[in-house]
């Protein structure tokens, strides 16, 4: 019977030492961020312009503790963190031997845990092992349950964390996004296999549950809201929320979208992005015996004023944000023409002409297609510093050529172009898909576009056009290569395309029945980050002329016709999004 005794005292041990809670009424407040893409520091850098960042955040935050006591508000993050911003792009391959900013912004906020997101999945492995366990170390781990290890079919990353606030055990899993693999390169994710959310959350809610016996659960994903449908697998926070059992609290994030819901025994919490908000939790609960026998939920946004940023926050993190703005503010180049990036939704313009510019002559592509990824910013005719690259190309995307047919080609366009224009007989309709609603993604009031505008890419190295008064599937009409020898649908050309289009973002490749599963088989040329290419151009000629990236024999002409439709239609609806400049 000897042997019986240490296990027996061991369990005894463990249930004296398990707190029990007291009768009485509780609350326990959750403060959720998400997709703060660098938006760290308070400063524009140059300037001396001011924004909203993580310094207002914990403004706030620290306001909610000091009123409700620390011990009373849990804090969780869902993830894309690491990306984005000139402190994100310094920290992640510049300084690689400080303690990346990020971890020590985690650990001096105090925050729980940290779901992981695509776009920190995007920085590689170097730099997002090395995030990993800084925040291990800090006691707030990154967190996804579904990010599977190959080699084992365990989890890469932690799926859960347990913690006490209100003195209850709260239970913190974690996800990210399950479609990595249709953005990024293999190789940045390699080791690893994502799952879907909704295929296990109930699983490991129920393992979590049964192992650790937690009060109260808490799920960070890095997933869309989506429509709770089962059809996007980026989007799959309604899918949990809707059908997952046992989850008090779910936060999320991806689609930018500022949203709460409060239900009878759970809420969700999405505070958008860029450190726009803050989402607040508040549940309400009531002790009888020793065990919850009754919780209600409140949900809110709250607004983050920028000049709200913490000061002794600020200056605890000053040294980081010289260092960064000293790296960023470097002259790389010049501009000879103003370059806007909303104009890419008008027709050919400098900003996308430089894109297929560098597409075309940093590679032996024929053809490249290009996307507007900045939407509404403006750097003027003059000296451009390091940070601008961020505005000309705001992602680590990589740039693949890979081999298309003329018949593909042609379907990629005319799939891009329905994303963008509608099918019109006068110039008293919109051309441009355009809807008068408030977009929260883009915080555009009014009129907005209908589609995500990071999709609506054209094409470089051809001439055509798009007759808006032809059906979706019937609008691209290409004349030539840009060069005037023909174009050949039955051909095989190489196409530059980013990484994020050649694993599939967007659909484009999948429209053109391309399997980008396969896209290997296709890719005849990597080349290295988009950003990189562009910085190498201006190391390499110092200035960007409008002549030096207009020449029609490289990249070619489009626009869309007829033009006495096209032309005013389109400057009207450009008036409505974008107002009279």
């Amino acid at each position: 019977m000897k042997k019986f005794i240490i296990p027996i005292l061991a369990l005894l041990i463990a249930a004296a030492c398990t707190p029990k809670l007291r009768d009485g009424d509780y609350t326990l407040t959750v403060l959720s961020t998400n997709d703060m893409h660098g938006t760290f520091f308070d400063s524009t850098y140059a300037g001396g312009g001011i924004r909203r960042s993580v310094f207002a955040m914990n403004h706030y935050i620290d306001s909610v503790r000091a009123d409700q006591g620390r011990e009373n508000v849990l804090l969780v993050d869902a993830g894309d963190c690491i990306q984005g911003d000139d402190a994100t792009y310094y920290f992640n391959f510049v300084d690689t031997v400080t303690t990346h900013v990020f971890s020590r912004i985690v650990d001096y906020m105090d925050y729980d845990a940290v779901a992981v997101g695509n776009h920190d999945i995007e920085a590689g492995h170097p730099v997002y092992d090395r995030v990993a366990e800084d925040l291990r170390r800090a006691d707030a781990p990154f967190l996804a349950g579904n990010a599977i290890r190959v080699s084992d079919g365990k989890p890469y990353f932690p799926l859960y964390k347990v913690v006490r606030r209100a003195g209850v055990k709260i239970a913190i899993l974690g996800y990210t996004n399950a479609n990595i693999k249709s953005w990024l390169s293999d190789e940045i994710w390699s080791g690893m296999d994502f799952v879907s959310i909704r295929e296990i959350a109930q699983r490991d809610v129920d393992a979590v549950r049964e192992k650790v016996h937690p009060d109260v659960v808490v799920v960070t994903m890095h997933s869309a809201c989506g429509y709770g449908d089962g059809t996007k697998l980026e989007a799959e926070a309604l899918d949990a929320f809707n059908s997952v059992s046992g989850i008090d609290f779910l936060v999320c994030g991806h689609d930018h979208r500022p949203y709460v819901e409060t239900r009878d025994s759970s809420a969700l919490l999405n505070s958008g992005s860029h450190s726009r908000y803050v989402a607040q939790g508040k549940m309400h609960f009531k002790v009888d015996g020793g065990k919850i026998v009754s919780r209600s939920f409140e949900t809110c946004l709250i607004p983050v004023k920028a000049e709200m940023a913490d000061p002794v926050m600020r200056e605890h993190f000053r040294e980081d944000y010289l260092a960064v703005k000293h790296f960023t503010l470097a002259e790389v180049g010049s501009l000879g023409v103003t370059v806007r990036t909303k104009d890419a939704f008008a027709g050919m313009c400098p900003y996308i002409n430089l894109m297929h510019t560098l597409c075309l002559e940093s590679t032996d592509a024929d053809v490249s297609f290009a996307a507007p990824l900045t939407y509404n910013k403006e750097i003027p005719e003059g000296p451009v510093l390091f940070k601008d690259l961020f505005t000309f190309y705001p992602f680590e995307n990589q740039l693949y050529v890979i081999n298309m047919t003329g018949e593909e080609i042609l379907k990629y366009l005319e799939f891009s172009y329905d994303l963008w224009v509608n099918t019109v007989s006068s110039a008293g309709e919109h051309v441009l898909k355009i809807k008068n609603r408030d977009d929260p993604r883009t915080q555009q009031k009014g009129w907005s576009f209908t589609g995500r505008t990071y999709n609506f890419s054209s094409a470089g190295g051809i001439n055509y056009t798009v007759d808006i008064t032809r059906p979706a599937g019937e609008r691209i009409r290409i004349s030539s290569m840009a060069d005037g020898t023909p174009f050949d649908p039955a051909r095989t050309y190489k196409v530059a395309v980013t990484s994020y289009r050649a694993n599939g973002g967007g659909g484009h490749l999948q429209a053109a029945g391309i399997d980008t599963g396969k896209i290997e088989e296709r890719t005849v040329g990597r080349y290295p980050e988009i950003r990189v290419i562009l910085y190498n151009y201006l190391k390499e000629h110092g200035a960007i002329d409008l002549e030096s990236i207009s020449d029609s024999s490289v990249i070619g002409s489009w626009s869309f016709v007829p033009e006495s439709i096209a032309r005013p239609a389109v400057e009207r609806d450009m008036k409505l999004v974008f107002g009279e400049k």
